[in-house]
C-alpha cells in the first residue's frame, strides 16, 4: 500500500460505471446519490501514476425525491480514497443545478447521470461545474471490496474469533 497517492484522476472503472447506471435506473423516478472513491492505478495493473474510480459509497439515511437527493453532511466520507460524487437527474438534464454546484466542493469530479440511464446519459464535471473528461477504463477490480464475502467466509471468521476466546463454540455445544 502506498502512503501517498497521485492526484491525477485517470478515469472510472467500467464495472463501477455500470453500477452507477443501474443504481440510477433502479432509483428512478427519485434521484440517486453516492460518493466516489478511487484506488491507485498501479494496484489495478495500470502502468501509469494516478487514480481510478472503483467504488461508490452510498450513505445511510440519504433522502431522495424526483427533484433532489440529500445526505447528512456529517456522514460524508473524508478519507484518502474520496474523489467526488455522483447523482442522477431523473428529468435527463445533464448539467449541474445551482443546488448541485453548492455541493461540488468536496472532491475533484462529480458525475451526473440522466434518464434513461444508458452509456451516453452521463457527464462529469469539476468543482465549478465545468465539463471534464472522464475515461471509462477496463480494469480488473480489486479482489477485496466491502461486500465481497460469502456466508462461508463469515462462518469461518466467527469460528476463528470464537476459538481465540478459549473455545466459546465448544461451550455452546
Amino acid at each position: 500500500m502506498r502512503l501517498f497517492r497521485s492526484d491525477d484522476l485517470l478515469g472510472i472503472a467500467r464495472e463501477t460505471m455500470e453500477f452507477v447506471l443501474e443504481a440510477s435506473e433502479e432509483t428512478h423516478p427519485n434521484e440517486y446519490m453516492g460518493f466516489l472513491r478511487a484506488d491507485d492505478a498501479r494496484d489495478l495493473d495500470i502502468d501509469r501514476d494516478g487514480q481510478v474510480i472503483t467504488d461508490v459509497l452510498v450513505i445511510p439515511g440519504t433522502e431522495s425525491s424526483p427533484t433532489s437527493a440529500s445526505v447528512r453532511s456529517h456522514m460524508k466520507p473524508n478519507d484518502m480514497r474520496s474523489v467526488g460524487s455522483v447523482h442522477s437527474h431523473p428529468n435527463g438534464v445533464l448539467r449541474p443545478s445551482d443546488a448541485d454546484l453548492a455541493t461540488f466542493g468536496q472532491g475533484e469530479v462529480h458525475i451526473i447521470v440522466g434518464a434513461p440511464y444508458g452509456w451516453g446519459d452521463w457527464k462529469a464535471f469539476d468543482n465549478e461545474g465545468n465539463r471534464r473528461t472522464l475515461e471509462v477504463l477496463d480494469v480488473e477490480m480489486p479482489d477485496e471490496h466491502f461486500f465481497d464475502f460469502t456466508q462461508e467466509d463469515i462462518d469461518r471468521e466467527l469460528g476463528d474469533a470464537n476459538d481465540d476466546r478459549g473455545g466459546f463454540l465448544s461451550w455452546l455445544r
